[in-house]
This record gives C-alpha cells, structure tokens and sequence, in this order.
C-alpha cells in the first residue's frame, strides 16, 4: 500500500529554528567520528599530559637543573639494553632494562621521585612496558614521548662511553632557530 497522504512542506519560520547539523562528506576521515565533547577532551588531554612528557621539556628542565645546580625533580630511566645504552643515552639517566625492573628498581629508585621513562623511539614501546611495571611497583611515573630517537632528532647531547656527542637538529623535528617551538 502505498502513502497517499500529504506532508506539510516546512516554513521559512520552522527551517530557520532548526538548528543543522554541519554536512561533512562521508570521504572525510577527520570528522567521520566527531571530535569529543570538549570536557571530555580536556580530561583526555589532561590525562594524557599526566602519562607522558616530550623530549624537549625533559631537556630543558635537566639543562635548567644543571645550570642551576638545581634538582630537576624527576630521574630519567633508560629502559634499553646494554648495548643500545652503550650506544647513547640521555646524560644523567638511570640504566635499568626493563627486565631487570621487578628485582632492582627499589634499590635504584625512590618512590616519592617521579619516574621519567624512555626507549628507543615512538616505534618502541619499552618505556610503556617500563612505565607500566614501574606503575605497578608504586612508582610515580611518565614515558618521555619520542625516546632516544627524538631526543638525538632534536640536537640534544647525548653520553657515549667516548664522552658527550651533540647531533645536528633534524630541521624537520627541532625548531631552525635558537628558540623552542613555543608550544
């Protein structure tokens, strides 16, 4: 059967209350899923920022903290092996592979010093492993985002057993002048 009734055509009046939704093309992939209602992305965001730290902020505060003479008020953790913190590590940091965690982290570490946790790279998850066991074990802790990778990407010293080396900046991940990023 089929629906001979006729339906009212919308007035200028009612279209105008009617508040539309924005079209967004179904080829869209950024707004296929709708961003978050913005509370809950502030506490997403809030939380992400209470997990993780960057490179550039880890560098600053130690090199502040130096200069200073000055406690940074975390420890650095590298979580790589022997031989990858052989290659290079980050000056000041702890060596303490994630395997060897559960049995040394209460000799190495104090629980009421914030953790800073790093590995190769964001291809990398030990430090997530890391951050999570250290977690677990009752430390305060955080994962320095981009690891060793970006913290070599970004021009900043790093320790050899031959002594310091200090990369060229990748232009593409470091700011080209002598100021930060500004975020």
């Amino acid at each position: 059967m089929t629906d001979t009734t006729t339906h009212p055509v919308a007035s200028a009046a009612t279209v105008a209350l009617t508040p539309a939704a924005p079209a967004v093309p179904a080829a869209n992939p950024v707004l296929q899923t709708p961003p978050a209602a913005p509370a809950d992305a502030a506490a997403y965001f809030a939380a992400d920022l209470a997990f993780h730290a960057d490179v550039s902020d880890v560098a600053a505060t130690l090199a502040a903290a130096a200069a200073t003479g000055a406690d940074p008020g975390f420890v650095v953790v590298d979580t790589r092996s022997t031989a990858s913190w052989n290659q290079g590590r980050v000056p000041g940091a702890l060596h303490l592979p994630n395997a060897l965690i559960p049995e040394q982290a209460e000799r190495l570490l104090d629980r009421s010093v914030p953790v800073v946790t790093y590995c190769w790279g964001p291809g990398c998850n030990g430090a997530t492993r890391a951050a999570l066991a250290l977690a677990r074990l009752g430390y305060p802790v955080k994962e320095m985002l981009g690891g060793m990778e970006y913290w070599i990407r970004e021009g900043f010293t790093y320790e050899t057993g031959a002594g310091p080396v200090t990369p060229a900046a990748d232009p593409l991940t470091a700011p080209a002048g002598p100021d930060d990023c500004g975020c």
